[in-house]
This record gives C-alpha cells, sequence and structure tokens, in this order.
C-alpha cells in the first residue's frame, strides 16, 4: 500500500509548495469537461448511457497504467460521469520516487484536503509547475491528451477544462469514504455539485463494463 504520512500535515491556500507530486502516494483526482459540457453522456436509471468520447474517457484511463509501467502505478475506483471523471490513482515505489524517503526526514511533510463535499480547502492547479515529468501532473496531462486527441481525430465535439483537482489520500478510513462517493456518485448524480442539466440529446452507446477494485489493503508491493 502507498505509504501514509503520520498525521503531519501543512495546508496551503493554493498547490502545495513543498509537496512532490512524484511521491508514493494515493491520489482522488477530479477532471472536468470545459464548462461542465455533458460530453461524456447521460445517466440512466444510475447508469451512465456514455458516448463514443465517453467510452474513450473510461478505456484510456486503464491504459494510464499500461503506458507507465516504470512509474509502478495501481487505480482504485473511477468513474466516468457526464461531464467530468473521478478516480484513485496509486503511485507506488519507483526510481523517480525512491531517494524522497530520506528527503521527508529532513522536513514536515505536507498535506492537503479535498473533500467530496467541495470545502474551501479545494486544490485546483494548472499543468504549469515544472518539472512536470513522472509525477501525477504527467500522468493527469497524458490522459487528457489521449482523450483530447482521439475527439479531433475523429471529429468529435470536446474539450477538457484546464484545471483538475486532487487530494492526497491519508488514511484508510479515507481511502474507503472516497470509494464509496465514487461508486455510489451515479445514483446521486442531480445532487451533484457538478451536475448540469442536459440541453442537447446525445448520441449514447451500450453502458460502461463493470470494474472490480484492487485490494490495496493486501497490496504486497515494497
Amino acid at each position: 500500500m502507498a505509504q501514509l504520512f503520520n498525521n503531519k500535515y501543512r495546508i496551503p491556500s493554493a498547490r502545495l509548495q513543498n509537496w512532490n507530486y512524484a511521491n508514493e502516494a494515493m491520489y482522488f483526482v477530479t477532471i472536468c469537461t470545459q464548462n461542465r459540457g455533458n460530453y461524456f453522456g447521460k445517466i440512466v436509471d444510475t447508469i451512465l448511457q456514455p458516448t463514443e468520447i465517453g467510452k474513450i474517457a473510461y478505456s484510456e484511463w486503464y491504459n494510464s497504467i499500461k503506458m507507465r509501467p516504470d512509474m509502478n502505478l495501481e487505480l482504485g475506483e473511477f468513474v466516468v460521469m457526464p461531464n467530468h471523471i473521478h478516480g484513485i490513482i496509486i503511485i507506488g515505489a519507483n526510481e523517480y520516487n525512491s531517494t524522497l524517503d530520506t528527503q521527508r526526514s529532513d522536513r514536515k511533510d505536507a498535506m492537503h484536503c479535498v473533500s467530496t463535499n467541495a470545502n474551501a480547502n479545494d486544490t485546483e492547479y494548472k499543468n504549469q509547475f515544472a518539472p512536470q515529468s513522472k509525477n501525477l501532473s504527467s500522468i493527469i496531462r497524458g490522459y487528457k491528451s489521449a482523450v483530447t486527441t482521439y475527439a479531433r481525430k475523429n471529429g468529435i465535439e470536446f474539450d477538457w477544462q484546464s484545471r483538475f483537482h486532487d487530494h492526497i489520500i491519508r488514511s484508510m478510513d479515507d481511502y474507503h469514504r472516497i470509494s464509496n462517493y465514487i461508486i455510489n456518485n451515479p445514483t446521486k448524480w442531480q445532487e451533484d455539485k457538478f451536475y448540469n442539466a442536459p440541453h442537447v440529446e446525445t448520441q449514447c452507446i451500450a453502458p460502461l463494463p463493470p470494474h472490480t477494485t484492487q485490494n490495496i489493503e493486501n497490496d504486497n508491493r515494497k
């Protein structure tokens, strides 16, 4: 399981200044579409009926770990909603963060908190902080680019919001709470803070396949 952080946190007003997003950790990520447009489909009887680009948003998420074997990634719960995605990304120990453990002992551990209730501590940041290699931002940038590239090549109207939300998961209670939030998101769509009533009927295809969450409590990674 990704290393937790001994309950020592610092909450800044913007992105964490002293946190390296290549760190071994579990991250809860939310990415919205441009202007929260319902590009990915519609919820029917608590199930997403995806558009073509909605299905690509689903498949490309799982391609993220296949394309980055050197980062030792795992994925927790994930859901595609009409105008956003929620997912858990676990960055394990790898050659890019292996030197960070010794550095942590020389400074306070950093932490910021984004709840599923959209409180004032929500952290949003643009992908403009260097370096952006082999870290959370590079994963999200690659994912967003893959979905956008497919849309452009196939003449599909689509765009992402430039920012994304992230939350460093600090405990197993936090992990389970967020996992349940992700699982139940489609059943509470009209109560969701991102809810945008559909104005234009979109062409939908078969529902997305179910995904079984990996049991990170039994993770034996070194």
